[in-house]
């Protein structure tokens, strides 16, 4: 089977959070209606929609994680410099995001963090 394209949806609170989040992080907006907004991550524009939760739920044939009750997939951001971590880190938390875990070396050779945004969807980024 061939895949085309991948991409992620999540489901929010609020539209309007959710871009402001995300546009103070630097992401390109993908666009938007009255039930989404969607933005591109990383070179190759991976794809992550964030739907209106009763929007989405339906969809999901089944009850969608409170994401800050739990863990539910954590996507990696690549940083190329241990600096270019500290400063996402800034950046997040001046955007309303929650630091999960400081800035730290863990393993050989990789420096990173976890964040959450308003909804509770974790992120991690690292250098390695």
């Amino acid at each position: 089977m061939k895949v085309k394209k991948i991409w992620a949806n999540y489901s929010v609170q609020d539209l309007s959070r959710t871009t402001a989040f995300y546009t103070a992080l630097g992401f390109k907006h993908n666009g938007a209606s009255d039930q989404l907004t969607s933005f591109f991550f990383g070179e190759q524009n991976f794809i992550i929609h964030f739907f209106l939760r009763e929007i989405l739920t339906p969809a999901m044939m089944g009850p969608i994680v409170d994401a800050t009750a739990g863990n539910e997939i954590i996507f990696t951001l690549s940083a190329g410099t241990r600096e270019e971590v500290d400063q996402w880190e800034q950046e997040i938390r001046k955007a309303g995001g929650t630091i999960v875990s400081q800035p730290a070396a863990f393993g050989e050779g990789y420096y990173g963090f976890v964040f959450a945004d308003p909804d509770g969807h974790r992120f991690n980024v690292f250098q390695m």
